[in-house]
């Protein structure tokens, strides 16, 4: 592992707890984001769904709620830790965007939401390439970024010591990338922050593996 994606894996693990405190139940507000996980499970028809960056688990839950076998994957080992204890009818893993944990073909859907942020600009391509390995033919991605073209460096997170970048980004940036990895992009939307969401511009691609 890199030192970037080391970087990565420490600030999560320090703010782990913190973070399943304040983002864990962040889907009763987010009434786009329901909408398009449930175009997700639709999509999936039973199939396998990964949470590509799964965090705490609480999108994972929130499909395994709905009916769907669900695997997360993070690259910090304590949020897979706070993920097995908070959702146990999701499986975890540990593991990362750029050499997942998984066998080719197996997930009939997969979403990567706000995971690819912390991707640096090189690691894009085959990130995407990597998750066309493991969803079969035909089996969808959705990705959500933070809009825009800059990097922001935390040193400091709800008073936790980290070091990590956010990298925005556009959405033709994102879609190409998608494009060129062999998905066909299908769905582009943009949104506003929320009141309670960081004040960004939100942006989601949904895409779907191509033969």
């Amino acid at each position: 592992m890199g030192a970037d994606r080391a970087r990565v894996r420490g600030s999560y693990d320090t703010v782990a707890e913190e973070y399943l405190g304040r983002i864990g139940g962040e889907l009763a507000y987010k009434t786009v984001d329901r909408a398009l996980l449930g175009v997700v499970l639709e999509e999936a028809a039973g199939g396998v769904v990964a949470d590509l960056g799964c965090g705490p688990g609480h999108v994972a839950g929130w499909l395994a709620g709905h009916g769907a076998e669900v695997v997360g994957v993070d690259l910090s080992p304590r949020m897979v830790e706070l993920a097995r204890r908070e959702q146990p009818k999701a499986a975890f893993r540990t593991g990362d965007l750029l050499a997942l944990p998984a066998a080719d073909g197996e997930f009939a859907a997969a979403v990567a939401l706000y995971s690819v942020i912390h991707l640096e600009p090189d690691e894009l391509a085959p990130a995407f390439a990597e998750v066309r390995r493991v969803l079969r033919p035909g089996g969808v991605l959705l990705v959500s970024f933070h809009l825009g073209t800059e990097v922001r460096r935390m040193e400091e997170w709800w008073g936790h010591p980290v070091d990590v970048d956010f990298h925005f980004l556009e959405t033709e940036t994102v879609a190409d990338h998608l494009a060129r990895a062999g998905f066909g992009v299908e769905v582009r939307m943009e949104r506003e922050g929320l009141p309670e969401e960081a004040p960004t511009r939100r942006g989601y691609l949904l895409a779907r593996r191509t033969e």
